[in-house]
């Protein structure tokens, strides 16, 4: 989720590892208004989505195990930060968004989709009701720019998107010790329950304070002016070393979410893949009356069945890790492939998630992955591999 950040530009780039999922992009890409905040605790950087991000500073197995026990904290500033403005903005963004935001209530959040004509997604985003006539959009970096034009070609008089590259911070304080450090800094604030936002006055700025994550922990996520989150950057480490918080990059954040289920856009979610054959179906409301871009494809998929669907699949320790692109066999048949894979910290093992045909094998089954030219042995798991996450 992106944007193109002070445009301050790195000279030298750290290669991506090949153990990470990331995109490779071109030069120059842009720096985090946190960027020398990364630098003073040591941070090691790498290119992703555009951006100059952290991907570890103590270590992946570290930052994870910190955010699983107590808390971690992550630079979010390169997820594009969209504002949707006027008397028609709800029914502009029914008429584009997959899942009804028609259902939100003012300061209540959920997650949807922008999708194409064929049901593919072209971006999952978190979407905000700050009034009726005001909505926050949280959009993926690779896909920002993309998705601030497409809403552009809805504005009117009454409709209006803005979203000024470079101008914002994000971040996100996850973990079951979230609320016991941000509270102390919020000076006994109420927070808001989950899945909801909330402003606030706090070090001396506006800020956006919501209960969602990335992580399958609780949390919250950050938005606020430059220097406003710098300081809050600042204070939430500061509070939080006590109780055993980290700052932590995105190596641990991709094994977290990915653990708790959760899809990464560009490889478990595509314009070539849609809702429901990632399994979140949920999420697109097909009872409204409205249409919305690829409404008709999705109800078909729906009344027939996705001629695909997103499985788990567990390995054994001492497995190689399962990765992205790896084919998935039963017998002697590939049904399909990984779309993301990593050894998770928590379970000791290799998980992932993998698009196959269906009918899909039922949890329990045996499979098989293919690892540079043989067969490892699988199980179809959930696909939140871990309880209550």
């Amino acid at each position: 989720m992106f944007y193109l950040g002070r445009k301050r530009f790195a000279r030298t780039l750290t290669p991506v590892p090949s153990v990470l999922p990331f995109e490779t992009v071109p030069d120059p890409i842009a720096e985090s208004p946190l960027a020398s905040l990364h630098a003073a605790l040591g941070a090691r950087m790498i290119p992703f989505a555009g951006w100059n991000l952290p991907v570890e500073y103590s270590g992946l197995l570290a930052e994870h195990k910190a955010t699983r026990q107590a808390a971690g904290l992550f630079d979010i500033s390169h997820m594009g930060q969209i504002r949707a403005q006027g008397k028609d903005t709800l029914p502009c963004l029914e008429s584009i968004l997959a899942n009804d935001p028609a259902k939100l209530k003012d300061s209540e959040g959920h997650y949807s989709f922008i999708t194409n004509e064929q049901g593919g997604v072209i971006d999952d985003l978190l979407l905000y009701r700050l009034a009726s006539d005001d909505f926050f959009l949280v959009v993926n970096a690779s896909r920002h720019l993309e998705v601030l034009q497409l809403l552009k070609r809805h504005e009117s008089p009454n409709v209006r998107f803005s979203g000024n590259p470079g101008s914002a911070v994000g971040m996100a304080l996850q973990g079951p010790q979230s609320a016991a450090i941000l509270g102390p800094i919020l000076q006994g604030a109420p927070l808001p329950p989950r899945n909801h936002i909330a402003r606030f006055t706090l070090l001396g700025g506006t800020v956006l304070i919501a209960t969602t994550g990335y992580t399958g922990e609780n949390g919250y996520e950050i938005f606020s002016d430059i220097p406003t989150g710098r300081k809050i950057w600042s204070a939430i480490l500061e509070t939080g070393k006590p109780l055993g918080l980290l700052p932590c990059g995105l190596g641990s954040r991709d094994s977290l979410r990915l653990e708790a289920g959760l899809p990464l856009n560009g490889q478990d979610l595509s314009p070539e893949i849609t809702p429901l054959e990632a399994g979140l179906g949920f999420f697109v409301d097909l009872s409204r009356p409205r249409p919305f871009p690829g409404r008709s494809a999705l109800e078909l998929q729906k009344k027939s069945g996705p001629p695909r669907t997103c499985i788990g699949l567990q390995g054994q320790p001492g497995q190689p890790p399962p990765r992205h692109g790896y084919p998935v066999f039963q017998g002697s048949k590939q049904i399909g492939v990984i779309t993301s894979g990593v050894p998770s910290p928590t379970l000791g093992l290799g998980i992932a998630l993998a698009l196959v045909t269906t009918p899909a094998p039922v949890c329990g089954q045996d499979l098989e992955i293919e690892v540079r030219g043989r067969r490892i042995p699988a199980k179809v798991s959930p696909r939140k591999f871990l309880k209550g996450k």
